[in-house]
C-alpha cells in the first residue's frame, strides 16, 4: 500500500536523524513533484519532531551570539541558524500533518497549499545543509553549541488553529527573519567571510517566498470565511505571540512577501497607549 502525505510528514517528524530527515525531504518531494503521492491522507503527528538525543535543547534563547567578528562568534550564528532551519523542515511537515483535513467555508484545503508547504521544506533542508557545511568548513559542527526551542513553542501554541499558525510562526516568526538577515550578512561581509554570504543571501531570497505563502494562505481563508484579514491578523498575534513586534521592519522584502504595513505596524505599538 502506498504512503499518503501525511504518512510521509509523520516520518519525518519522528526521524531524529538531521541528516536522514534532510535525505527524507528530498525524496518526498521528488515523490510529490513526480505525481507518485496521490493521497494527501490523514493522522495524527507527534506533540513535537524527534531530536537526536545528543543536542542540548533549550527551551527559550540563551546567549548573545555575538556580531560575526571572530569565528567563534561566525560559528554561534552559523549554529543557531541551522537549529532553526532544523526546526523549520519540521514545521513545514507538520503543517501539512495537523491540518490536512481542515476546511474553509466547507471546502477543503487545495493542493496548492501542499505544493507551497513540500517546497518550504524542501528549502528548509537545502539551508540547513548550507549552514552545516559552512560549520564543519569553520572547524565546527551542528550540536556542538546548545539549541533553542522557541519556534516550536509557537507551534505547540497554535496547534489547534491553521490560521493562526500561519499567522504566528510564518508572518511573525519568519518575517521576523527578513527584518534580520540583512545584518546579519553584512557582519559575514565585514568579517570576509565570503562563502557564508552567497549562502545567507539565497537563503534570505528563498525566505522572502516562504513568508508570501503563510500570506497567501492566511488571505486565503480569511476571503473564504469572510473575515477580515487585519483585525483577524491582529487578534490572533496578540492572543498567540508575547510582546510586541520590534522594529526596525525590513518594508521592501516584506511588501515583496504582501505584507503591507497595515499587518504589522499597529503590532508594534501598545494598544493601550
Amino acid at each position: 500500500m502506498s504512503w499518503s502525505l501525511v504518512d510521509w510528514c509523520i516520518r519525518v517528524l519522528t526521524e531524529p536523524d538531521p541528516t536522514l530527515k534532510i535525505k527524507l525531504t528530498a525524496h518526498i518531494y521528488d515523490l510529490w513533484t513526480n505525481g507518485s503521492i496521490m493521497m494527501i491522507g490523514s493522522g495524527t503527528p507527534p506533540d513535537e519532531p524527534t531530536r537526536d538525543n545528543v543536542l542540548k535543547i533549550e527551551p527559550s534563547k540563551g546567549k548573545r551570539l555575538g556580531k560575526g567578528g571572530s569565528v567563534a562568534s561566525r560559528i554561534a550564528i552559523l549554529h543557531s541558524l541551522a537549529s532553526i532551519e532544523q526546526w523549520a523542515i519540521d514545521l513545514a511537515f507538520d503543517i501539512m500533518a495537523r491540518f490536512a483535513t481542515v476546511t474553509a467555508a466547507s471546502q477543503p484545503i487545495p493542493r496548492e497549499f501542499f505544493d507551497d508547504f513540500l517546497k518550504i521544506a524542501n528549502d528548509e533542508a537545502k539551508h540547513y545543509a548550507y549552514l552545516v557545511s559552512r560549520l564543519e568548513a569553520l572547524g565546527s559542527h551542528f550540536g556542538a553549541l546548545p539549541i533553542h526551542a522557541g519556534l516550536w513553542e509557537s507551534a505547540d501554541q497554535t496547534s489547534g488553529n491553521l490560521l493562526a499558525r500561519l499567522a504566528v510562526v510564518h508572518m511573525v516568526h519568519e518575517a521576523r527573519g527578513l527584518d534580520v538577515n540583512p545584518q546579519t550578512i553584512s557582519r559575514f561581509e565585514k568579517a570576509g567571510d565570503a562563502d557564508s554570504v552567497v549562502l545567507l543571501t539565497e537563503i534570505h531570497h528563498d525566505e522572502v517566498t516562504h513568508v508570501a505563502a503563510g500570506q497567501r494562505w492566511f488571505s486565503w481563508i480569511c476571503e473564504r470565511e469572510g473575515r477580515e484579514k487585519y483585525t483577524t491578523f491582529h487578534s490572533l498575534v496578540r492572543e498567540n505571540f508575547k510582546g510586541l513586534l520590534k522594529p526596525p521592519f525590513n518594508e521592501a522584502d516584506r511588501a515583496r512577501a504582501g505584507l503591507d504595513l497595515q499587518y504589522y505596524m499597529p503590532l508594534s505599538m501598545d494598544p493601550a497607549k
